[in-house]
């Protein structure tokens, strides 16, 4: 468990920058030794430009401004990609798509969705992964997957 002198948790608003971000899952991509197509690159820089949790099919309409043969599996590999390597996060109560606040590393993190704004904000909390984790295993559970999506309205939409 974390200690009693563990940092406080941080919260994160996706998307401050947009180009940075891209650029940080290049980087990682690279070190990785996976490869961010054009394709790829271009989903991921419409998710980071969002600026707030964005649809498959939102990606969709945006990509066929460039790309008029875009199609429905065309985006849904490029979103697997993005998930399977940790770069952005699926928000499965909204079925939407946002930024991952820190791409180079692997993590399981809560999300705080306004209902209002639709604004996704990460809670870097790793106590929280970690006193699920302890409960699943005291239950002798092996999780798999952890999806932690907390509803209600934003600072500014209260």
């Amino acid at each position: 468990m974390t200690p009693s002198h563990a940092k406080p948790p941080a919260h994160h608003r996706h998307h401050a920058d947009p180009a940075g971000y891209v650029a940080a899952v290049a980087r990682a991509s690279q070190a990785r030794g996976l490869r961010l197509t054009p394709l790829r690159r271009e989903v991921l820089e419409l998710i980071a430009a969002a600026g707030r949790p964005v649809k498959a099919y939102d990606l969709l309409e945006r990509l066929r401004e460039h790309h008029d043969n875009a199609a429905p599996p065309t985006v849904y590999r490029a979103l697997d990609f993005l998930l399977e390597h940790g770069f952005i996060h699926k928000l499965e109560s909204i079925n939407a798509y946002v930024a991952c606040h820190h791409p180079e590393q692997a993590h399981q993190v809560p999300f705080l969705i306004c209902d209002r704004c639709a604004s996704a904000e990460e809670v870097c909390d790793a106590r929280v992964a970690e006193l699920i984790e302890a409960q699943a295993e005291a239950l002798g559970f092996r999780p798999l997957a952890q999806t932690l999506e907390v509803h209600g309205l934003c600072k500014r939409c209260r």
